[in-house]
């Protein structure tokens, strides 16, 4: 099953008609329009699915057997929580002192003269549960956040045994196509809310204020508007850069819109693969931030940080950063979480970063009270 829940609507997808073939990541727009011009008439004329983080790997797109677009009534307040784990189900990877010092290695990178101007680096928190998660209650109460956009995706769709799923809550929109029209907002530079009314405002004026976070927002903003200008006759971001938040954490984010040039130019998906992954989830250069990522992470980010959508025969579709997500694999439940590192981050505070944004999922899986603090605890 694949579902993407968002202001009041739903689209979900389930069976499998045909999977995407294989290729390299450059050939996807080519590999998309070949598969839905194959497939016409036979089912959806629609792939959903999603891009791992590293460009290298396959994508993970098919054709369902069904697909079912509607409007969803409305959300229900006071979220549950799944209360499946007690204080000795988790363990973080690396530990906050073991990422801490990353960061610091990561410093060091960016004050070497290599060109390297921000990376992002990720950490776990593995949960084993003595049972499987309800999987409809969790995206339920995931999808509680009118500000994200809920998702759920079987990554094996075509094989039977022990699901293995990725799902999360996401605020983030990669990219997105309807006819000639293209948009992207891109979050970059995040903080804690506060638990205050008046620290969470003194926590949002901060962000807008910081020089780091609002340097650390502009790369990703320049290299976005930078990918897409060739290919549009209209560009820009109208309402310039602002604050966006969700239950856990406040963002800066600029809504970018503009007009292609052509019916003919990439689809949904071929425009995710060209701007996966954005200086928002990898860094900047592209090719230098990939390499500090796998040089300084020990773990695989699998989907975390991949972009999950679909696209349809009209090259329509729409693409979100797959954050604030878990891979589930029975009662084992990974969360990832990360921090962009740039010229005066401050490990420390990183550390407090990745704390606060696995806790909207520590909060859906009903962690106990001691664990999450440990967490929190950065």
């Amino acid at each position: 099953m694949f579902v993407l829940r968002r202001a009041g609507r739903e689209l979900c997808a389930t069976g499998l008609r045909h999977r995407l073939r294989p290729g390299e990541r450059a050939t996807l727009d080519r590999r998309v329009r070949e598969a839905l011009e194959g497939t016409a008439g036979q089912g959806p004329g629609t792939l959903v699915g999603a891009l791992p983080f590293e460009p290298g790997r396959p994508e993970l797109l098919y054709q369902p057997e069904q697909l079912l677009s509607r409007e969803l009534p409305p959300r229900e307040t006071g979220a549950g929580s799944m209360g499946l784990f007690s204080d000795r189900d988790l363990r973080e990877i690396p530990s906050r002192a073991e990422y801490a010092a990353m960061v610091e290695r990561a410093l060091s990178r960016i004050a070497g003269g290599n060109g390297l101007r921000k990376v992002v680096l990720s950490r776990q928190v593995v949960l084993e549960a003595a049972q499987q998660p309800d999987f409809e209650r969790l995206l339920a109460i995931l999808s509680l956040d009118p500000d994200i956009t809920a998702y759920r995706l079987d990554l094996q769709p075509d094989r039977g045994g022990e699901p293995r799923l990725l799902m999360g809550a996401t605020p983030e929109l990669l990219v997105s196509r309807s006819g000639r029209m293209v948009a992207s907002e891109p979050l970059a530079g995040s903080i804690p809310r506060g638990r205050e009314p008046a620290q969470d405002r003194e926590r949002a004026r901060a962000l807008m204020a910081s020089d780091k976070d609002r340097r650390e927002h502009a790369i990703t903003v320049e290299y976005i508007l930078d990918l897409l200008a060739p290919l549009c006759s209209e560009l820009g971001s109208p309402g310039g850069m602002g604050l966006r938040s969700t239950a856990t954490m406040w963002h800066l984010g600029t809504r970018i819109e503009g007009r292609l040039k052509s019916a003919d130019a990439p689809t949904s998906a071929g425009l995710a693969a060209l701007l996966h992954p954005t200086p928002a989830v990898g860094g900047h250069p592209r090719d230098r931030a990939l390499e500090a990522i796998r040089e300084l992470e020990s773990h695989d980010r699998g989907f975390y940080a991949g972009a999950v959508g679909h696209v349809d025969s009209h090259g329509d579709g729409e693409w979100y950063v797959a954050l604030r997500c878990a891979q589930i694999e029975g009662p084992r439940i990974t969360l990832h979480a990360g921090a962009g590192i740039v010229e005066g981050s401050v490990p420390d505070d990183e550390v407090h970063e990745t704390a606060a944004k696995f806790r909207a999922m520590l909060r859906a899986l009903g962690v106990t009270d001691k664990p999450r603090q440990a967490v929190e605890a950065g």
